[in-house]
């Protein structure tokens, strides 16, 4: 592994044991992008950009005017802005003197093992300097006192490269970041499938495949949040790629906020990748002699198609996003009283649900919404976080040790970046809300956002929360953020930074989290939105796992854990066994099947046991059971996906152990027909020469990864399901 750079060609060439990513620098000082893909142990050309004639309505730069050279066909690291190239680029600056046009050079690198930390910014990390090499190119307008510069790392033991750019005001006048993007690829071909994952409320990460043609491909959020109807990600796949092989280059936005991916196809057929901060609602006002950092993109490389791609996001997310105590340790079995109570609730419920719970093994008791202020509905109290009284006569001090007296860990849903009008909190700070002044503010859900670009803002929160959190001894917290951005405005900010706020929203809320993780270090957190509104690596950096979907019917989370296991590893993912009929939709399910799915990932309940049989309860305490003997299997074991549920009537993935010597495949089958075709199932990550039981044969690993596994008739009826266990034997003669 290393990143090379040679004088006498003026290429850099970043490789390890799977990739390389070569770029050059010309004559004239522009940065070039030659190659990425499979790795090359060596590079002897140099590069021969495409050559155009003068009536092509390319322009040529004024030193290359009769050379056929033109930025706007040459395949860049760091296009400008209105000198030449006509495709987006990553810049859009509005100098003093009010133009634009802005030209990039090589100006200078810097070679450096480890990884550094992006100041106030969630990143992927090394924790030694051997697991990664970093790269800092910096180009520069010298005529507009303008540098950029590019941070590129290289991990040593994943097909993976992080890029971000930082920008650099040399210059002695404030200059405004109209756009500033984190990064651009350039590729000299277009046979690819973009495959990317929009979605909805309780239909979040749909995927999705379709061909490139010539034109702009937008996906992006300006909602605040990264948001339910896209997740800030997007690969290219070539038109042959499976999940079991074929080429793919996907990229990931470590960022919470408003966020652009743009895959451009231009006249000759080239692709350009562009990734970053939204332009909606942005303008970064960057003085003399600051600078400006964009969040890291994730860019991985698979020439083992989409599970390979996936066990690469997986292994990076686990060690090297992730940290705290949770990083590695297994996840709790819990119960969240929400569906059970709703608002409606009391001591004497709650305690009722923790007996119940405890005696099924249920490990950690969730209180959700409603414990606080007033809160009987969703009109009310939040900005209040005092205990309501009323319904917890002992407060939350008396409830916590009254469930860990019953040996459960006790937890806590929170809402903070929220606050009603019907708030203490309103009354006594009215414009504390985004809002624009003397202007009609939007509701969602009844409530406003609180205005965390705002330091005194946050503080206040943050002073109600640690009055909480230093009293009652409490050892998870489900954070959640239920509204989108609306008239996006800060009171006591300049008219001309307006524009940051969305940005400096997103930072305050870093900053917040930085603090709550470092403080209370034994809490787990998880991230939620409304489901999966904000489910994103930025926010995984700082809560280890992540509510996916509000909808906890089976069927429907089998595509949503489907597609999100694209980038995320089942410990990250949280899915919960609720009650049939389904509260988001009214289908009734058979528990076996409810249960699987919810099992695929960090598994808890959402039901009222109260209503259960004896025979139901029993059937439950068995699936934790199995969960609690399997989850280190299920929770840090390699994942692999089977069968599309989004193309076909089975879904199916299985879980393999580090040695490969313990599997457990789930398969689903969404709707029965009759004289249907006798089911066999091929399998993937087994050691194909280690033998393995399952179901009463010993057969090898090759054999079940390339013949495959009849299943018969065993899944009869609709939306029914089938669990394998596999485990490595010597073999019988």
């Amino acid at each position: 592994m290393g990143i090379e750079f040679s004088e006498a060609k003026k290429q850099f060439h970043l490789k390890n044991d799977y990739f390389s990513y070569i770029m050059e620098i010309t004559e004239e000082g522009y940065l070039l992008q030659v190659y990425y893909g499979e790795r090359l142990e060596s590079f002897e050309q140099r590069l021969v950009y495409p050559r155009i004639d003068r009536s092509s309505f390319s322009p040529n730069p004024y030193e290359l005017s009769n050379s056929g050279f033109s930025l706007d066909t040459v395949l860049q690291e760091c296009p400008g802005y209105d000198t030449g190239d006509y495709r987006e680029g990553m810049v859009d600056i509005t100098y003093p003197d009010g133009t634009k046009a802005t030209s990039l050079k090589y100006k200078g690198y810097q070679i450096t093992k480890g990884k550094k930390k992006l100041t106030g910014l969630p990143a992927t990390y090394t924790d030694t300097e051997e697991e990664a090499e970093s790269l800092e190119i910096v180009l520069a307008d010298e005529k507009r006192g303008l540098e950029v510069i590019l941070l590129y790392t290289l991990f040593k033991n994943h097909s993976v490269m992080t890029k971000s750019a930082r920008y650099v005001n040399c210059g002695t006048a404030t200059i405004s970041l109209n756009k500033a993007l984190s990064m651009c690829l350039d590729l000299p071909d277009s046979d690819y499938e973009l495959i990317q994952m929009p979605g909805a409320w309780a239909r979040e990460k749909q995927l999705r495949r379709d061909s490139l043609v010539q034109g702009q491909h937008v996906l992006n959020s300006k909602r605040g949040a990264s948001g339910v109807t896209q997740q800030p990600f997007l690969a290219l796949a070539s038109p042959e790629t499976t999940e079991r092989s074929g080429e793919v280059r996907a990229f990931h936005f470590v960022y919470s906020g408003n966020f652009t991916m743009k895959v451009e196809v231009d006249t000759y057929e080239q692709t350009r990748v562009l990734v970053g901060i939204n332009e909606f609602n942005f303008c970064w006002q960057l003085e003399s002699g600051a600078d400006f950092q964009t969040p890291e993109v994730v860019m991985v490389y698979s020439n083992e198609g989409l599970n390979g791609m996936s066990q690469h996001f997986h292994h990076l997310y686990r060690k090297h996003l992730a940290r705290g105590r949770y990083r590695d340790e297994e996840r709790p079995v819990l119960i969240n009283n929400w569906e059970t109570t709703y608002f409606d609730f009391d001591e004497e419920k709650l305690l009722k649900l923790v007996t119940d719970a405890g005696k099924i093994g249920i490990e950690l008791f969730v209180l959700d919404d409603g414990w606080f202020g007033q809160r009987h509905s969703d009109t009310t109290s939040l900005g209040d976080w005092i205990e309501n009284k009323e319904k917890l006569p002992d407060g939350l001090l008396g409830l916590s040790e009254k469930v860990q007296k019953q040996q459960l860990k006790f937890g806590l849903w929170l809402e903070p970046e929220m606050i009603s009008e019907e708030s203490e909190l309103f009354r006594a700070h009215p414009d504390w809300h985004l809002h624009v002044e003397g202007y009609p503010t939007s509701l969602g859900r009844n409530q406003l956002i609180l205005d965390f670009s705002r330091k005194e803002v946050r503080e206040a929160i943050m002073k109600q929360l640690t009055a909480i959190l230093d009293k009652v001894p409490i050892d998870y917290i489900k954070w959640d953020m239920n509204r989108n951005m609306t008239e996006v405005g800060s009171q006591g900010r300049l008219p001309k930074q307006q524009q940051e706020t969305a940005h400096r929203y997103i930072l305050g809320l870093y900053e917040m989290l930085e603090e709550l993780t470092t403080r209370y270090p034994d809490i787990l957190f998880e991230n939620c939105s409304g489901g999966g509104g904000r489910f994103d690596p930025g926010m995984c950096y700082y809560m280890p796992q992540s509510w996916a979907s509000d909808n906890t019917d089976a069927i429907e989370r089998l595509k949503i854990q489907y597609s999100t296991s694209m980038i995320f590893p089942p410990v990250m993912t949280c899915a919960q066994l609720s009650d049939s009929p389904n509260h988001q939709i009214g289908r009734s399910t058979d528990m076996d099947t409810r249960a699987l799915v919810a099992m695929s990932a960090n598994f808890g309940l959402m039901m009222n046991l109260e209503k259960k049989t004896e025979e139901e309860l029993k059937k439950i305490a068995m699936y934790i059971q199995w969960y609690q003997a399997n989850r280190q299997l299920i929770q840090f074991g390699s994942f692999y996906r089977l069968e599309n549920p989004y193309t076909g009537n089975y879904g199916s993935w299985m879980f393999v152990d580090e040695e490969r010597k313990h599997a457990v495949v789930m398969v689903f089958q969404i709707l029965s027909q009759a004289s249907k075709p006798l089911k066999k199932i091929r399998l993937l990550g087994l050691d194909p020469s280690t033998f393995y039981e399952v179901e009463g044969m010993v057969l090898s690993g090759a054999e079940l990864m390339n013949f495959g596994l009849y299943l018969g008739q065993r899944l009869t009826g609709d939306f029914t399901a089938l669990k394998l266990e596999i485990r490595a034997v010597e073999k019988r003669e």
